[in-house]
């Protein structure tokens, strides 16, 4: 599927029905543009499946209410709308993007209570979201930003204002010819990457940090559910960034990035060893049993 995002054949479902895909358009004084009053998910679909596509569903509708407002379809509805929208677009192994947002309304200012929350899902193809990184290890740049203390900020919303410094370190580390950006949060510790959790090995045992400032990601917590299920001990903790010198492995999780090896963060670097290669292909079969 070629083509800017906007000029596409296809369907998507948008408020309850499939339009054409070139006419699902929101006006200029949508409140979700102006002040950011909008949450996503990213999921795949595998062999007509989505994986753990309630889940989704249900953290969607949870990060509305982190934002102060209802999404009114319910996770079965929502379920449907995907399948709905993967079938119009002939669909069995594909991207999903639900977002669901406040629109135009009787309210412009930064208060919006009178206008409509709005919801679509469109979906496309697409290959691995770090191209040929999966074989041989992405490479990161360490972002100058940080991921914001939960005191400021809705941190565990999957909201849309919160990829704003994700876009920002993103580019900056594509100018350096890295394929992401590594996040260290308020507190000085290791983080996150713009869209995808982070794991790392040493001595046989695996250390991530712990998500209290950040996303809590399906794919995180199905990785480590794999992790246990193969009696490795999983560490969930504060991460300095001097500990980056010692660990031997490296790899990210999230829906678009499923499991991609790391290979070098700034001046690290890092082994794609067996126990991230096993990681990557029991992701890979786990998603499509």
């Amino acid at each position: 599927m070629d083509g800017a995002y906007d000029d596409r054949d296809g369907k998507i479902w948008m408020d309850g029905k499939l339009v054409e895909w070139r006419e699902a358009n929101v006006h200029l004084l949508t409140h979700g543009l102006h002040y950011a009053s909008s949450v996503f998910e990213g999921e795949r679909c595998y062999n007509g499946r989505i994986f753990k596509g309630e889940e989704h569903s249900a953290r969607l509708r949870k990060s509305a209410e982190y934002l102060d407002f209802e999404i009114p379809w319910t996770v079965e509805e929502i379920e449907k709308a995907k399948y709905d929208m993967l079938a119009a677009n002939g669909w069995t192994d594909a991207y999903v993007r639900a977002v669901a947002w406040r629109g135009a309304g009787k309210d412009m200012g930064v208060s919006a209570r009178r206008n409509p929350v709005r919801l679509a899902i469109a979906g496309w193809e697409w290959g691995n979201y770090y191209g040929d990184a999966k074989f041989k290890g992405a490479k990161l740049d360490i972002a100058k930003w940080k991921r914001p203390s939960p005191e400021t900020i809705p941190v565990h919303a999957k909201a849309a204002g919160l990829y704003m410094i994700c876009t920002m370190s993103k580019h900056e580390a594509e100018t350096k010819g890295c394929s992401d950006a590594l996040f260290m949060d308020y507190r000085g510790y290791v983080a996150e990457a713009t869209g995808a959790n982070i794991f790392f090995v040493k001595d046989g045992e695996v250390h991530t940090p712990d998500p209290d400032c950040f996303l809590n990601g399906i794919t995180r917590r199905t990785v480590i559910d794999m992790l246990k299920d193969r009696q490795i001990k999983v560490h969930e903790r504060h991460i300095m960034p001097e500990e980056l010198e010692s660990f031997e492995q490296c790899w990210l999780t999230g829906t678009a990035a499923e499991v991609t090896p790391v290979g070098q963060i700034g001046d690290y670097n890092f082994e794609v060893g067996a126990l991230a290669k096993d990681m990557v292909e029991g992701y890979e079969k786990l998603v499509r049993a």
